[in-house]
């Protein structure tokens, strides 16, 4: 999540630095893709969130969800939680703490990170990632914090692995399309059942069943998040500038694989293509699979957007403040999704015609209130409620 826009250290003063502007952006405009893909899935109860029976419009606007925002969400949160590491570590030994003490600071903060995920998935959410994010936070802080570049650079080559497997699935996928009979399968789905609960209690107990196995299926994101690392450890989003050609080329390709690679899904979803159960499974597989190349993607597309703006701006100042919230802005989704949409709350999915339209509208605006939000506790100095608290509780008491 967002880094501190003050770190505190053991021995107690607060060290300020000029943030650069690049990650903030890139986190305050990722919590966009996070609503867009959420809100789908509590409004259908359903993961992917899915209009199994689109018409008009929904045909289009499944075809872009499922291109450029289902499972293209979370890996740009990941790679931006490994940027993010490295970043309060440094910013740790900037003010003289001892390599125990950034560790002590980042294992506390990480362990935080998983009480956080257990209440927001009771509470609110069973889609939580925190708790996984605290449990692959405790193990790179422990395994790949201080390990060399030798060490490093072998996230780059399980990517590149990665990328063969994808074009190699993405050849298995378009051949059996193209020999096969066709069919009328739909994309296989989950059903969500806290989502379609009709009370607050049975919705919490499910939650409670349902996130362990959810947070064990995303812990496999600690690759995504290794290459955040990689990246951090040599400043790509603090100086844009110098890795041009880097971030170019990263948003080209990432961004290339995540799109062509969840077109066979994306066509599916929205009706125009038609295929067996079998093939239904592998574009989806396909689709999941290709989705990881758009965290680094959408991550240099901030990166290079970056290039151009400034802080000062009103748009740019309003995303990286809540960049610099971005865990408030999470929690804050999972409160409006609650209230707004839940069945036994104001339930607004079904009241508007398309439900696929009215999630997407209400997700615009939750993003929009949290953007004017963050901006305004930006002016007064003030940090997210969330990120008040996850400090106070990281970082021991000034002396």
């Amino acid at each position: 999540m967002s880094t501190d826009t003050a770190s505190r250290t053991s021995r107690g003063p607060v060290l300020r630095t000029e943030r650069a502007l690049a990650p903030d952006l890139a986190r305050g405009a990722m919590l966009l893709i996070i609503a867009l893909a959420n809100v789908a899935g509590v409004v259908f109860a359903g993961e992917p969130g899915l209009d199994a029976t689109p018409e008009g419009v929904d045909r289009g606007l499944n075809l872009l969800l499922f291109d450029l925002v289902h499972a293209r969400g979370y890996p740009v949160f990941a790679v931006m939680f490994g940027y993010g590491l490295v970043q309060l570590a440094r910013r740790q030994d900037a003010s003289g703490a001892t390599p125990q003490q950034v560790r002590s600071v980042l294992l506390r903060r990480n362990l935080w990170l998983v009480v956080f995920g257990f209440a927001h998935a009771a509470l609110l959410y069973y889609g939580d990632f925190l708790g996984a994010y605290g449990i692959v936070g405790i193990a790179m802080t422990l395994l790949l914090l201080r390990r060399g570049d030798r060490v490093h650079r072998i996230a780059l080559v399980l990517w590149a692995l990665a990328a063969v497997e994808v074009l190699a699935l993405g050849v298995i996928v378009v051949i059996t399309i193209l020999g096969g009979t066709g069919g009328s399968a739909p994309l296989p789905s989950t059903h969500v059942d806290s989502l379609a609960a009709t009370d607050y209690v049975a919705a919490m107990l499910d939650r409670l069943g349902e996130w362990p196995t959810h947070t064990l299926t995303v812990l496999p994101f600690v690759m995504i998040a290794w290459l955040g690392m990689w990246a951090a450890r040599r400043r790509v989003l603090e100086e844009p500038a110098r890795h041009r050609t880097l971030l170019t080329w990263t948003a080209i390709l990432g961004l290339g694989m995540a799109i062509v690679g969840g077109l066979p899904a994306a066509l599916l979803s929205a009706g125009w293509l038609h295929v067996d159960e079998s093939t239904a499974g592998l574009t989806l597989l396909l689709h999941g699979a290709s989705g990881m190349f758009a965290g680094p993607g959408y991550v240099a597309v901030f990166g290079l957007i970056a290039l151009r703006a400034t802080r000062s701006g009103p748009v740019v100042g309003a995303l990286s403040a809540l960049g610099q919230r971005s865990l408030s802005g999470y929690l804050m989704q999972s409160v409006a999704w609650l209230v707004l949409l839940a069945p036994f709350m104001l339930a607004l999915g079904d009241r508007f015609g398309s439900p696929t339209v009215t999630g997407l509208v209400i997700a615009v605006a939750v993003w929009l209130a949290t953007v004017l939000i963050a901006r305004q506790l930006d002016r007064r100095g003030r940090p997210g409620p969330a990120e008040f608290v996850l400090r106070r509780l990281a970082y021991p008491p000034r002396a």
